[in-house]
């Protein structure tokens, strides 16, 4: 096996100083992007991993697992936590999507005597954060979209990698393993259950703008119910959003109050947190759930239980992709490298609350 590249193998290829290659990784900002995009391009093609840890992980004996996420905090929720200060309820409302992933991960790593590191950050390049993990792990999972498939293909030659929440893009360029969950069969069956159960046809979906696969599978999973019930379904979401925050949710709630024309008999949040801040809009406006409009969400997190109406959701098991991550890592790390990669796709299920009309249910 030949050696692996260095430092000085990839300023030789790209031109540069040691110097220049060291701030590419640590500190990208200061580099001109024309330099930085050489230096990158270098790296890709010796399979350079840049390592804070270099005996670590030549040796594969550091002991931790690593997680790269982008930040998904969402200071509405993180305001609310604050003033429930010591209220258990409120504290377990704080805990989003990526917490109960990261619970998941730190549960299964410590079964199997790993620690683990976290890299959660929305600022800095991508490049920036792999090399947060990458040199000071055995192995680590990332978030899909967090960093470009092509530059983790180049990290998974040398360590596992696994990526969480979202497809494989392709068999050719993508030879990792991952965990998703079904997400469209998800939104499709809680559509069906608002056609079907409730009566409802006036349906509105609204969607993130940004290019996330989750949110594209769960709107795909409403389309399809609406026009299996033919209902006609638009080729976008009806409303997008910036962020799916809770801000965000208020404000796509009062722009469908204030559209002409009907009101839609049910509006399809593509998360919880977009719900509840809907929840809250509507109440503020004098419009009732679900006897105005019915509202449902998607993710299960615990704050949908706390709202009042209760949200009725898809629940999606979050701990459990965490978990999954670690045992496809340890697997990787235990033996099997070389098997053929690994795709996961974790079931969910619908809660029915009161928030869409199903009275009476509050689990």
């Amino acid at each position: 096996m030949s050696s692996a590249p260095t430092v000085y193998d990839v300023a030789e290829r790209s031109g540069v100083s040691i110097a220049t290659v060291s701030r590419v990784y640590r500190t990208p900002d200061t580099v001109r992007a024309q330099t930085r995009e050489r230096v990158l391009a270098a790296a890709r093609e010796l399979g350079y991993v840049p390592s804070g840890n270099a005996r670590g992980l030549a040796s594969r004996s550091t002991g931790v697992l690593g997680l790269c996420l982008p930040d998904y905090s969402d200071p509405d929720i993180e305001s609310e936590a604050e003033h429930g200060a010591g209220d258990e309820a409120e504290d377990d409302a704080a805990m989003l999507y990526a917490d109960q992933i990261i619970r998941g991960m730190e549960r299964a790593a410590r079964r199997h005597g790993y620690a683990l590191l976290i890299a959660a950050s929305s600022k800095g390049g991508p490049e920036s954060q792999v090399a947060k993990v990458a040199g000071r792990v055995d192995g680590f999972a990332v978030m899909a979209r967090t960093v470009p498939t092509e530059d983790l293909e180049v990290i998974a030659q040398r360590q596992p990698v696994v990526m969480l929440a979202g497809p494989r893009e392709s068999d050719d360029l993508d030879h990792m393993d991952h965990v998703e969950v079904a997400n469209a069969d998800g939104q499709r069956d809680l559509t069906r259950h608002l056609i079907e159960d409730h009566g409802l046809r006036r349906l509105t979906y609204v969607g993130a703008a940004e290019d996330s696969p989750d949110v594209r599978a769960r709107f795909r999973g409403y389309v399809e119910a609406c026009r299996a019930a033919g209902i006609p379904a638009p080729d976008e979401p009806d409303v997008s959003v910036g962020m799916m925050t809770q801000a965000e949710g208020a404000r796509a709630a009062d722009a469908l109050l204030d559209r002409p024309g009907e009101r839609p008999q049910a509006v399809l949040f593509a998360n919880d947190q977009l719900a509840v801040g809907a929840l809250h809009a509507f109440e503020r406006r004098g419009v009732r759930a679900p006897e105005d409009i019915a509202v449902t969400g998607f993710d299960g997190i615990a704050l949908g239980r706390l709202v009042r109406p209760a949200l009725t959701t898809v629940h999606q098991p979050m701990r459990q992709m965490g978990e999954e991550a670690v045992e496809l890592l340890v697997r990787r790390l235990t033996g099997h490298r070389g098997a053929r990669p690994v795709s996961k796709v974790l079931p969910v299920s619908v809660v029915r609350r009161a928030s869409c009309g199903c009275a009476g249910h509050v689990n």
